[in-house]
């Protein structure tokens, strides 16, 4: 109501979210969500459908505006309809006299009051209810990331202790501070352009300046400000694989120079140098197998390799010196692996971390007494603080939150909030079905994704957090009024619900609410659910697969060495004997029409496939470029076999094309097929169906980042103290 009564006071101008916290919870200190959620309940309450506003609008990255006409009505005329003074009293005392008598409504004849006596009273108190219990959950600690020991994990403070630095449509990305924290440089969109500029601004939230000028469809990004806070580079991204590393003076006055070339589908990382006279580069592809840490010398342009034993197999990326000089820390394989540090010198790596996880960024924090970072958890990207003497990670309390980058001499924190909300689709497959058409299932204002259709093409399971936690979701699709949420087990990120061949069961690798890790068996009829033992006590499931044989399954999983293999494994007796394995495999799928595995790794972009028994003489390669290991999960295979795979390109933000077809093969288009032409699909997997003739995708519905800034302190402590200078606040 207090929201409801805001908006008509603004008389349908446009109301950003930040005079919505300051006029409706002057007194707390609520994150972004309880407006959401406000704005949400509202709707609802209005009987507005998704799509189709027609009481309240949502005004990208700034707030919202009232539609509906407002008729002032007198006193007495107010009063008459009973109900509006108790429906608005149950705002709390900020619904004063005028609230009380404006009403958002067509001019008030009868049916108007009966509208207001009725609908009012019922569903706008209902909502307060609502709006105040998730003001309230909101408003809790966070809880310790699923899986992880509770007592690991520090309580962050309900504080919010950070402003947003920008608030423009669209994307804000990469953010990277001058040393003294008083300009950030940072990778955005523009306004009718594809692709992405450096732009720069003073941390006082001033007018941001373009400082970068790529010629249409080339994208600038990745900026990184030198030691001395003189020089910015950059990565610029080209037509096809066309890719340059550049270096611009910090004024950004012009005169940039390219310092090396690069390959444009590598995930790319650098950092500067101690001295400012080299950049060191993260695993970068070449032509026989992945490579380590790697130096770049801006006078000499030459390369030479930071020696320490890495693998083949390992993608060592986003490498930073410590403050002091004396350590390189990276992560190794960012998708599903951890924080490690090496001698700047070369030496021995040290493992920091033990999760597994997916990693969004990491920096050291000031005095090099410990680290942030960015995790996926669930739904969503969270900042963490390792403390390295202790090894204890706590939560910092920001919800959204990736990409962090800390001033070495300020102890001021920068990061990206992206709060995107993904949608299920069901596109047509192919050209021969006409024009793209896109349909969007289950609207719900959570997060869905990793859609998995059965073998039957009837049945979809989904996680989504919709309920509040990431669950499951089932659904028969003939019916949708089936949908139902599967208790009981929550899936990890990393893998979707993989089914059985007769779909009637299917696979969950996540945690139960028990706190068990591992696979879990679904029955899709009644829900239940039974914990299937681990291949080995020391090693991570990844994914579990079934295969034509009942007693049979594949699982990919990482031991304690960061090695990823692909195993078989008879499940008749006890305990599970391992009958054959493939070393360094990211992602798998069963191909049931071929009688195949298919699979990707990690040391390399392309798909290899093998017979079912993972005989190591029936490994081929099945296509040479695609997937790029960066986008290991971004495929799918069909009932018939075939294989498709959704990627991003300049002109189509999310396009389907074939890969795995032989040369030659005519029938195959030449571009794909684009499903949205301005909306990301998730890098999570997805579904496809040459019998339904149809793609089920997760897409941004909502999407767009802004750059947030914090101070951080480097101190340790039980709960983690945030001190921010007062030209932050």
């Amino acid at each position: 109501m207090g929201v409801l009564r805001v908006l008509v006071g603004h008389g349908g101008r446009v109301v950003s979210r930040d005079t919505l916290l300051a006029e409706v919870w002057p007194d707390t200190l609520p994150t972004d969500d309880v407006i959401t959620q406000a704005v949400t309940q509202l709707r609802k309450a209005f009987g507005e459908k998704r799509g189709d506003a027609q009481y309240i609008e949502t005004i990208a990255k700034t707030g919202y505006r009232l539609l509906a006409p407002v008729a002032w009505l007198d006193a007495g005329a107010a009063a008459d309809a009973d109900g509006v003074d108790g429906a608005i009293a149950a705002g709390g005392p900020q619904a004063t006299d005028t609230a009380r008598d404006a009403v958002a409504s067509a001019p008030a004849d009868g049916p108007v009051r009966w509208w207001l006596r009725e609908r009012v009273l019922v569903s706008l108190v209902a909502a307060v209810m609502a709006v105040a219990l998730v003001a309230f959950l909101l408003m809790r600690a966070p809880a310790a990331p699923p899986g992880e020991d509770a007592a690991t994990v520090v309580a962050a403070s309900p504080d919010r202790p950070y402003r947003l630095l920008t608030s423009a449509p669209g994307f804000e990305l990469s953010p990277t501070l001058s040393p003294d924290a008083s300009m950030v440089a940072y990778a955005a969109t523009l306004p009718e352009r594809r692709g992405t500029v450096i732009m720069m601004q003073t941390t006082n939230s001033s007018q941001p300046r373009q400082i970068s000028f790529p010629e249409s469809g080339v994208s600038d990004r990745l900026p990184s400000w030198s030691p001395d806070g003189r020089e910015i580079a950059w990565i610029r991204y080209g037509p096809g694989r066309a890719c340059e590393v550049l270096v611009m003076a910090a004024s950004g006055g012009g005169g940039e120079r390219s310092v090396a070339s690069c390959n444009g589908d590598d995930l790319l990382s650098f950092d500067w140098a101690p001295d400012g006279r080299a950049l060191v580069f993260g695993s970068m592809g070449s032509d026989s197998d992945a490579t380590g840490l790697r130096l770049l010398d801006l006078q000499s342009g030459r390369w030479s390799e930071l020696r320490y034993p890495s693998r083949g197999t390992a993608l060592d990326h986003a490498p930073r010196y410590s403050p002091d000089g004396h350590w390189v820390g990276f992560v190794r394989n960012p998708q599903l692996g951890d924080l490690w540090r090496i001698p700047a010198e070369g030496g021995r790596p040290e493992r920091l971390t033990d999760i597994g996880g997916e990693f969004r960024g990491w920096d050291w924090l000031p005095d090099g007494s410990g680290i942030v970072f960015a995790r996926r958890i669930d739904s969503e990207t969270r900042l963490y603080r390792l403390d390295l003497a202790s090894r204890r990670i706590s939560d910092l309390g920001l919800d959204d939150a990736q990409a962090p980058a800390v001033a070495e001499r300020a102890g001021v924190l920068a990061f990206v909030r992206r709060r995107p909300q993904f949608g299920l689709f069901r596109v047509n497959r192919s050209e021969a079905s006409g024009p793209v058409r896109r349909e969007h299932l289950f609207a719900s204002s959570g997060r869905d994704t990793m859609p998995s259709l059965a073998p039957d093409g009837r049945q979809l399971v989904f996680s989504s957090d919709r309920s509040g936690h990431f669950h499951l979701w089932w659904t028969d699709l003939e019916n949708p009024r089936s949908l139902r949420q599967l208790e009981d087990v929550h899936p990890d990120t990393h893998s979707r619900p993989e089914w059985s061949p007769d779909s009637r069961r299917m696979l969950v690798v996540g945690h139960d609410d028990d706190g068990r890790k591992g696979v879990f068996e679904v029955v899709a009829a009644s829900g239940q659910v039974s914990f299937l033992p681990m291949p080995g006590p020391r090693f991570r499931t990844l994914q579990a697969m079934y295969t034509p044989s009942p007693d049979r399954i594949l699982m990919t999983v990482r031991d304690p060495d960061d090695r990823l293999c692909l195993a078989l494994l008879d499940r008749s007796q006890t305990p599970w004997k391992v009958l054959g394995k493939i070393e360094d495999v990211s992602h798998a799928r069963v191909d049931s029409a071929n009688q195949r595995v298919l699979f990707t790794r990690l040391s390399a972009d392309g798909l290899w496939q093998a017979d079912l028994s993972l005989a190591q003489d029936s490994i081929r390669m099945v296509d040479r470029d695609k997937p790029t290991r960066w986008r290991y999960q971004t495929w799918a295979v069909a009932e018939d076999g075939s294989i498709d795979y959704l990627e991003p390109r300049a002109d189509c933000l999310s396009s389907l094309r074939p890969i795995g077809v032989p040369d030659g093969d005519a029938s195959t288009p030449a571009t794909g097929r684009c499903l949205n032409p301005d909306r990301l699909s998730a890098t999570t997997s997805f579904s496809s169906s040459s019998r339904l003739d149809a793609v089920f995708s997760a897409q941004a519905i909502d999407d767009g980042t802004d750059i947030g800034l914090m101070g951080i302190d480097s101190a340790p402590s039980e709960a983690p103290r945030v001190e921010v200078p007062g030209w932050i606040k």
